[in-house]
């Protein structure tokens, strides 16, 4: 029993770590798609982790951080996914060194399509 107490620890202290990397990512990043992309990574890790860590503090728990962790394996980067498309189809354009733009010439050619509907 003593050592799942330390393994929940040692989960919250990376949980905790992540999800201050990941405040300093969205500090840091220079714009909105980068700064969703180091949020989301680094927060999904972090949440997990601090959740899973209380989980083996707790053993009765376990079963329900383990249904939180799904959801959030699940919700967070689906929700990054759905902000960066609004945000690109509301004309924010990426800070990019390279004028590469792939999404560019799908987006062209979806509405090439609904205009043929």
């Amino acid at each position: 029993m003593e050592i799942l107490r330390y393994i929940g620890y040692g989960l919250l202290v990376i949980g905790g770590i992540f999800l201050f990397l990941g405040a300093l990512g969205i500090y840091r990043m220079p714009d909105l798609y980068n700064r969703l992309q180091a949020g989301t990574k680094a927060t999904t890790i972090g949440a997990m982790s601090a959740i899973l860590g209380v989980g083996f503090i707790e053993p009765a728990w376990m079963v329900k951080t383990i249904i939180i962790v799904i959801f959030i394996g699940i919700a967070n980067p689906l929700s990054s996914h759905a902000l960066a498309r609004a945000a690109y189809k509301a004309g924010l354009k990426p800070i990019m060194k390279k004028k590469v733009d792939a999404y560019e010439k799908v987006q062209d050619i979806e509405v090439k399509e609904e205009v043929k509907l």
